[in-house]
């Protein structure tokens, strides 16, 4: 059956009793008056999804269904900073243009909702379904904010389920949640859940303070272990969370291999949030390193060492859609833009954080080893214009008129260039290709001051690439750049306090094309 204790009778008495974390500076109270719905706030992402308004952080899920892809999200409705957590929710035909619904997942007596994911659960082996429709099952982590308030306490997390028979506009929690409880340990959360279709599963991967713990389910009712990964690999300097396992054929050649996302905080090459992520073998039970699979030669915290989805600050917690058709064939991820150094205190109001561009997951030999590339999904050509040749114009200086836009540079080796973006108040950011690193410089951005490491330069290494594309996304806040189609990736945060409209270039470089971006936010409320 449904519960029935109030919602608002929970949240007001976790709210009184244990609050919220500590607002900001730019905290505003929000109500109906206040609120915006233009979208046209200043840094406000114009081609990237956000909330209409207050908290969100890492994308929950993610699922394709009906022609629709479904994004959930960790979203507090109540303030701009992370506070209770619910599940926010928009649904796309197409990942780029994004419709709003109602909150999906609502905090109730067992906790709040924190991530997680969702499936669709085609022979009805949970028993949800009543029809011919199979239903959506969402498998998130349970937060209890009582006992976690006693650093004593270790059954703080635990697993539940909910299920939707109308397309995921409405959710039903199983009355018998929560379904796998916390083995003696407080970090015991993110569940990514799939179908393994060798053995007839589910698997579901779960992170677990620093490692991660797999489960298997006949029915994603009741679940049993079958083995951890990763003492002693990888990063683990902070937390590991939102992991994701799934498989990838391996670009030009006969083979395929599986590879294992998983969030650090801290402990990113950039500083703070990150994801790495590992490739080899999975066979129901037991994730095993690949034998060439070698982590990348940058030192992490002093002597750990880890492979990076992003080089950049902020892309964190992506994980990516289930259920995509094999039809489509694609692996498609999406990451929350931001770093928990300073998402509470960036300088937006209305509303905190959005994710990253969609991006397409490729798996290809290289460096001696296996390299995941990512670079923007194809849909993104939806919202761009006609690319316009700016070649002669960007190596000096090009003034725009619009403050959304794409760049693509080619050359045969684009070692030692360097690409400013610069507005009328003397602000500025570069991109830098020498030295085998693409160096990304945001030390003069914009606004910068609401914490102190924000300012500053980040590297990501090429190996043994030799740059021969490099595409760059403007938005109003963010810089997102790709190297030889998402070989190499920076994901990078920016709050001018005008858009950048000045664009200049030095180095050996054989074309420049610009195409204009077009904003999402006509999409319906």
């Amino acid at each position: 059956m449904k519960r029935t204790i109030p919602f608002a009778m929970i949240l007001g008495f976790i709210v009184a009793i244990y609050g919220c974390k500590e607002s900001s500076q730019y905290e505003v109270e929000m109500n109906s008056e206040t609120v915006s719905k233009t979208f046209d706030e200043q840094h406000r992402p114009q081609f990237h999804f956000s909330p209409p308004q207050q908290w969100m952080n890492d994308p929950n899920g993610m699922v394709f269904y009906d022609d629709e892809y479904h994004l959930f999200y960790q979203h507090y409705p109540d303030s701009n900073v992370w506070g209770p957590m619910h599940w926010g929710h928009a649904v796309s035909s197409d990942m780029v243009n994004w419709e709003h619904l109602p909150i999906g997942l609502y905090p109730d007596e067992l906790g709040y909702i924190f991530s997680g994911s969702a499936v669709v659960d085609w022979n009805n082996t949970s028993g949800f379904g009543s029809g011919t429709e199979p239903p959506l099952v969402a498998i998130y982590t349970y937060h209890e904010p009582v006992r976690a308030k006693d650093q004593e306490r270790v059954d703080i997390q635990y697993q539940g389920i909910a299920y939707s028979l109308d397309k995921g506009r409405t959710w039903t929690k199983y009355e018998g949640n929560p379904v796998l409880d916390s083995p003696g340990i407080r970090d015991f959360r993110d569940p990514k859940v799939m179908w393994y279709e060798e053995g007839k599963k589910w698997i579901m991967t779960l992170a677990v303070k620093d490692k991660i713990s797999f489960y298997s389910s006949p029915d994603l009712k009741s679940w049993s272990f079958e083995s951890d990964f990763g003492e002693g690999l990888g990063g683990h300097g902070g937390v590991w969370e939102c992991p994701d396992l799934f498989k990838l054929p391996v670009t030009g050649a006969d083979d395929e291999k599986w590879v294992l996302l998983v969030s650090i905080n801290p402990g990113g090459p950039a500083g703070g949030s990150a994801t790495q992520y590992f490739v080899g073998e999975f066979d129901g039970s037991t994730f095993s390193l690949d034998p060439s699979f070698a982590p990348e030669v940058i030192p992490v915290d002093g002597e750990e060492q880890a492979v990076w989805i992003d080089y950049g600050p902020d892309n964190y917690a992506g994980v990516t859609w289930s259920d995509i058709p094999e039809s489509d064939g694609r692996r498609l991820f999406i990451g929350w833009m931001s770093n928990w150094k300073y998402a509470q205190v960036v300088p937006t109001t209305v509303w905190r954080s959005a994710m990253t561009i969609p991006r397409e997951l490729r798996l290809h030999e290289r460096a001696g080893s296996y390299r995941l590339s990512s670079k923007p999904v194809d849909e993104m050509q939806g919202i761009m214009d006609q690319p316009v040749d700016v070649f002669s114009e960007i190596q000096s200086e090009l003034v725009l008129e619009d403050s959304l836009f794409a760049l693509d540079l080619g050359g045969e080796n684009l070692e030692g260039m360097q690409l400013t973006l610069s507005n009328n108040a003397g602000e500025f950011v570069s991109i830098t290709l020498n030295n085998d690193h693409v160096l990304f410089d945001r030390s003069q951005s914009g606004i910068t001051d609401f914490e102190e490491s924000f300012a500053g330069s980040h590297s990501a290494p090429l190996e043994d690439l030799i740059p021969e594309r490099v595409q760059v996304f403007v938005d109003l806040s963010s810089i997102e750049v790709f190297v030889n189609d998402g070989a190499v990736v920076m994901t990078e945060l920016v709050f001018p306090i005008r858009p950048y409209n000045k664009i200049s270039l030095e180095g050996n470089i054989d074309s420049a094309m610009m195409r204009t971006v077009s904003g999402i936010w006509n999409t319906k409320m």
